[in-house]
């Protein structure tokens, strides 16, 4: 079992940048994809971004494409989410997710095998 503890969720203004952190512990962190989802209120929780093992494949949800960047660090057993001109849609409880394999292609939340526990984002003018 992988344990992931979120960071860097907060309130901010249209147009502005946050940055999320995971960071992972337990098993072998840069043996496994990593994922980022979200869940707006009274929505259900949608996959955003996901990254391979090695960090060199990427792909995202259209709506994020061109804004926000997966990135990880396997030293550090970390895992980010860089979003920039941030948008009040983007308002979520933001998760980190690790699934076994990478796929180009959106995850089912059936294929996560550990969650975080949340960061929350709100963007609002």
């Amino acid at each position: 079992q992988v344990r992931l503890v979120e960071s860097g969720g907060g309130s901010v203004q249209p147009g502005d940048s946050l940055t999320l952190s995971c960071a992972a512990s337990g098993r072998t962190f840069s043996k496994n994809a990593m994922g980022w989802f979200r869940q707006a209120p009274g929505k259900d929780r949608e996959f955003v971004a996901g990254i391979n093992s090695s960090g060199i494949r990427k792909h995202y949800v259209d709506s994020v494409k061109d804004r926000f960047t997966i990135s990880r660090d396997n030293a550090k057993s970390t895992a980010f989410l860089q979003m920039n001109d941030l948008k009040p849609e983007d308002t979520a409880v933001y998760y980190c997710a690790v699934r076994s394999t990478y796929t180009p292609d959106t995850w089912p939340t059936g294929d996560v095998t550990d969650w975080g526990t949340g960061t929350l984002v709100t963007v609002s003018s």
